[in-house]
């Protein structure tokens, strides 16, 4: 007569993930993933949607934004921005927070974030 206890559950992959290979003291060590690469969004002055950005959080808060307003101008998104200079704009948190991010600032060190907004500076040139 056939058992009618559930199948056991395969884990398929498991011994394989995050093991080292090869033999050795290390055999059994876990070894932890690192990101290569993190989408983020980054939302533009005046614009509707949100640019989507693959960047190393290695990266600095400038490349990133740098990234953003190149990928904006490819894309031929309206509304046209008044410059493609990053010199001229300013990366925030968010359109309500008035403090500017600091573009030397590691993406891995701004606490996890993944949405961004960029604005143009006060007193420099204007999105049209």
């Amino acid at each position: 007569m056939a058992s009618l206890s559930p199948p056991k559950r395969q884990n398929y992959g498991s011994e394989r993930r995050g093991r080292k290979s090869g033999g050795g003291s290390g055999a059994g060590e876990v070894k932890r993933r690192q990101l290569t690469k993190v989408l983020f969004n980054v939302s533009m002055q005046n614009s509707l949607w949100p640019v989507q950005v693959m960047i190393s959080p290695e990266n600095t808060a400038g490349e990133l934004m740098k990234a953003a307003i190149d990928i904006y101008g490819k894309e031929k998104r309206l509304p046209v921005l008044g410059s493609t200079d990053p010199a001229f704009y300013e990366l925030h948190y968010s359109q309500f927070n008035f403090e500017s991010l600091n573009p030397e600032e590691k993406l891995e060190k701004l606490g996890g974030s993944r949405n961004f907004y960029v604005c143009a500076k006060s007193g420099s040139a204007r999105q049209t």
